[in-house]
């Protein structure tokens, strides 16, 4: 086995004897690796860390030459990126393709509809290797990945049974205790802030401070959810993050509606539907990932009215608790200007 980062080689040698081989990362755009220059074995497969074996796949080295180590093919193909060879997608299958044009030819493969892609053509079993291609920021490590990759929460059971999250667990620990701690606090202890204003003030600074109120509510509301998706450890358990996540958005969203005296219910209208809309993507039971994914759309427009409402019915408290309501008093009255009342 080749590694690139070192961390987990002592588990895998001892655990499953396997024998872990340190290499040098190539700087190429094709992402071509040194297997060629490994010649002490008679066969090398390169996969990515974002495939999960379910079983042995032992067809996988039924490759012929083609993963047959050798320093000459090595070379020649170091030379041919140097040189700025033609490539007919600008990916790495379009180079290796290009540099052994019989590859088609080999019973691992058949050719390709769209001049784009290799497909697998070795007789393989049922549900033998999970691949997750996608972007980046998408792999199954990362816990926001789920459920989005339904297969996902499979890779991190192999995890769990493996390395583990012992070195995640402390974060998360740390944060759900906070959070909790804000819940606590904010539901004990509601203020009423409007003890500290004055009624009919239509200067041109109060204008600015309610505006500036408001703005600051929104922007509160909009930091409450999106804050803990960001300060959660990335490659925590899905569950264990989205949990995290909720209880962070729950958390923060507690203490803008103490902050600016807002009706709970509307502020968490997202958060309910970001609950749905988790549940009805995680719903195992879809005959295909069209079916999935046209439910997630018809949830997501089922669900736009009540977040419509909801912005509407913050705006209009923000206004009601503004509109006969300086934001805040002037500091240097020692009374109440004519015309006026403290809410007292």
């Amino acid at each position: 086995m080749m590694f690139q980062n070192f961390a987990l080689e002592s588990i895998i040698e001892q655990e499953y004897g396997a024998k872990v081989v340190r290499v040098k990362n190539l700087n190429n755009p094709y992402c071509i690796n040194p297997n060629w220059s490994l010649v002490d074995y008679d066969r090398v497969v390169m996969l990515d860390a974002d495939n999960l074996f379910l079983q042995k796949t032992d067809e996988l080295f039924q490759c012929g030459q083609f993963c047959a180590p050798s320093k000459k093919v090595f070379n020649d193909m170091i030379h041919e990126i140097e040189i700025g060879r033609e490539n007919q997608d600008g990916a790495d299958q379009g180079f290796i393709g290009g540099h052994f044009p019989d590859l088609l030819d080999r019973p691992m493969f058949y050719p390709p509809l769209n001049d784009l892609k290799l497909h697998w053509s070795v007789p393989c079993g049922p549900n033998s290797v999970i691949t997750f291609p996608g972007a980046p920021w998408l792999k199954p490590w990362y816990w926001w990945s789920w459920p989005v990759l339904p297969l996902g929460i499979q890779w991190h059971e192999q995890r769990r049974l493996t390395v583990g999250y012992g070195a995640e667990m402390i974060a998360v620990l740390i944060q759900g205790t906070v959070y909790l701690g804000i819940i606590a606090m904010t539901r004990l202890a509601r203020p009423n802030l409007s003890k500290f204003c004055y009624r009919h003030d239509d200067s041109k600074s109060t204008f600015l401070l309610r505006t500036g109120h408001k703005l600051i509510a929104i922007w509160s509301i909009i930091a409450a959810y999106t804050v803990p998706f960001f300060v959660i450890p990335c490659t925590v358990h899905p569950l264990v993050g989205w949990s995290l996540y909720l209880l962070g958005a729950f958390a923060l969203s507690c203490i803008t509606v103490n902050a600016f005296l807002l009706p709970m219910l509307p502020v968490l209208v997202p958060w309910v539907g970001i609950l749905g809309a988790l549940l009805v993507m995680a719903y195992s039971w879809y005959n295909d990932g069209v079916i999935r994914a046209m439910s997630v759309f018809a949830y997501a427009f089922c669900a736009s009215p009540a977040l419509w409402m909801a912005m509407v019915k913050i705006k209009s408290s923000l206004h009601v608790s503004l509109e006969g309501e300086g934001f805040l008093p002037k500091l240097s009255e020692t009374t109440a200007p004519a015309g006026s009342n403290k809410l007292y």
